[in-house]
């Protein structure tokens, strides 16, 4: 069955008439930050993506989704010493909310290369050429979406030493 918009705004009342009306004059993408305009300056980038906080447990799912994240193909990481194979290629995330402020960290997520520089093997999971050899569904795409930096960023928040 599909209501208008207004329809529905005449169905509820008040105050959340009001809070369903401003829902739907601000879509979620609206705060978004679009792969091409993800600045980072000195190895940081204070703006969320999404402007909103990430959720640190959708963070760490993704810390581990062989599909998505994967980070722990390339990081050890004592949290998650439930999960088999960790890899060895990039540093410990153990205690890397202590070395590492959340601009910090969000660029880091955002654009590895940018912070350390092209030689790093880590890729740029919010930017639309992640990989010198991807395959053509993936071309143009980022790795991860706003809010998934955002939870990644928000999970490596919560380990500290």
């Amino acid at each position: 069955m599909h209501f208008s918009n207004t329809l529905v705004l005449r169905l509820l009342s008040g105050a959340a008439a009001a809070g369903f009306a401003l829902a739907l004059a601000s879509p979620a993408s609206a705060e978004m930050i679009n792969p091409a305009k993800a600045k980072i300056t000195d190895g940081e980038m204070a703006q969320s993506l999404t402007g909103k906080p990430g959720n640190a447990k959708e963070g760490r799912k993704l810390f581990v989704a062989r599909k998505l994240g994967n980070c722990l193909a390339c990081h050890a990481n004592k949290d998650l010493a439930d999960q088999p194979f960790h890899g060895e290629i990039g540093p410990a995330v153990d205690g890397v909310a202590s070395r590492y402020t959340p601009a910090q960290l969000r660029a880091i997520v955002v654009n590895s290369k940018a912070v350390f520089g092209p030689a790093t093997v880590m890729p740029g999971f919010y930017v639309t050429d992640p990989a010198p050899r991807v395959a053509d569904k993936f071309k143009g795409k980022t790795i991860l979406s706003a809010e998934q930096v955002e939870d990644v960023v928000a999970y490596l928040e919560t380990l500290k030493q």
